[in-house]
């Protein structure tokens, strides 16, 4: 992507990607999974889902492509550690992907598209469809900041999301990606006889939830990239910033903490 990622790969950003698996965050996904599927996963990260799938499809191969190698250890390290062997990574650009037409059953992203301006939202679904085989899948899941709601009403969560989204269309983005999602892929060229559109969430309640959930934010506030990004950007002070993470931590401390938001989630048959 053009935009640079605006929470780089600080180990709090890491995380959070790195708390990602095929059950609660590609779920919607797993009716189509076949043992012997060669799958893409574009915008790996860290690798924890590219290698639950891989997971999933035994006799099948899959490759995490990012634009960063970074997080590639990780996910090197998680796939040694299930003994799982059927899965790669790549150093690659989600506008030209660096494969083949047809060269995959499946194409899947989670939160990629949603970085892209909007022009290279269509371009990316396009080079997806693209890579994807004939009778193949493309699959994508974003998030949707806008239908995030949390409990208790704590004022400066609302000023987060507030800055957070304003962060995110200064670099190009759309955190509003999931309501969108249906329309772009049919942008794209996708029939909408061709595309099945779900939702479903992230909601975080538990003390270990709540607990995890509040440090990452907290961490990320104070010492990722998107902190400079924030600032520099003219979006928020330092003060501001460290107030915002107070407000995570108050949010955290509460018993009766709850956090959800909405995705939206597309299956798209490739023909």
């Amino acid at each position: 992507m053009s935009q640079k990622y605006p929470h780089g790969h600080h180990q709090s950003v890491l995380r959070t990607h790195n708390r990602r698996t095929v059950a609660n965050s590609a779920s919607y996904l797993l009716s189509s999974l076949k043992p012997d599927m060669s799958i893409l996963d574009v915008g790996c990260g860290p690798g924890s889902i590219t290698v639950d799938l891989a997971s999933k499809v035994p006799q099948g191969n899959i490759v995490g492509l990012d634009t960063s190698s970074d997080p590639f250890e990780e996910g090197r390290k998680l796939a040694a550690d299930r003994g799982i062997d059927n899965v790669s990574f790549k150093v690659g650009d989600a506008k030209q992907l660096p494969y083949p037409d047809e060269t995959f059953d499946m194409v899947q992203a989670h939160q990629v598209v949603q970085y892209h301006n909007q022009g290279e939202q269509i371009q990316t679904i396009q080079e997806m469809r693209r890579v994807a085989k004939s009778g193949g899948l493309v699959c994508i899941r974003e998030a949707d900041q806008g239908t995030v709601t949390f409990y208790p009403e704590v004022d400066g969560l609302k000023d987060f999301i507030d800055v957070y989204c304003k962060v995110a269309r200064a670099n190009g983005g759309e955190p509003d990606a999931g309501r969108r999602l249906h329309t772009w892929v049919k942008e794209a060229g996708f029939l909408a006889t061709d595309v099945t559109a779900t939702a479903s969430t992230w909601c975080y309640n538990s003390p270990e939830e709540r607990a995890w959930w509040s440090s990452v934010w907290i961490d990320r506030i104070l010492q990722s990239a998107w902190r400079e990004t924030t600032i520099n950007g003219g979006h928020a002070t330092e003060e501001d910033l460290d107030r915002l993470a107070e407000a995570w931590r108050e949010w955290g401390s509460s018993e009766d903490a709850w956090y959800a938001i909405i995705h939206g989630e597309v299956i798209c048959k490739v023909k």
